[in-house]
């Protein structure tokens, strides 16, 4: 069945679009901060994934056609942490990093088996309740300093770690 939601593609085209071109990407690392706004937490998903593995994820997901890339930042936020995260989107949506997904292993940090995908990533704080939705189990905050620790960093699929020590070492948590 064809999804009728304008921007989505059906999933035989989506293969095929997958097979043929890169897919573009947003992701989130949601961040509590304090008043001087210094990052004193940092959100990771706990997901299952088809293979029935556990996982912690970075919020993500594609941007659609005809979507600004602002729109799905906070589609995939909401989809995500819920309706009442209360997320801060920067006023420039300029990311922090771009990520460049392969199907093939090796090229960059990051794999994606499924296609050729690029990520723009953005720091996003989150200053209200946050209820994962969708296929998250739940949302476990971190200090950054957990988050950066070698536990962590292996149960992130993907090369998903690796923009979250960008995300750590952009606003200063790592030294």
């Amino acid at each position: 069945m064809t999804e009728t939601t304008p921007g989505w593609l059906s999933p035989d085209d989506l293969e095929s679009a997958r097979a043929h071109m890169p897919i573009l990407y947003v992701e989130a690392v949601p961040v509590r901060v304090d008043d001087s706004g210094e990052v004193t937490s940092v959100g990771l998903l706990l997901r299952i994934g088809p293979d029935g593995t556990v996982s912690r994820t970075l919020v993500s997901g594609r941007v659609l056609h005809h979507e600004r890339v602002r729109d799905a930042l906070l589609r995939h936020l909401e989809k995500d942490l819920g309706p009442v995260a209360l997320p801060r989107v920067p006023p420039s949506l300029q990311p922090f990093t771009v990520a460049e997904y392969f199907p093939t292993l090796g090229i960059t940090p990051f794999h994606d088996p499924r296609q050729h995908a690029v990520a723009l990533a953005y720091i996003v704080p989150v200053s209200g309740d946050c209820r994962p939705r969708q296929d998250a189990l739940d949302l476990v905050w971190f200090s950054p300093q957990e988050a950066a620790s070698a536990m962590v960093q292996s149960e992130m699929p993907g090369g998903q770690g690796v923009v979250l020590k960008q995300a750590l070492a952009h606003v200063g948590c790592l030294s």
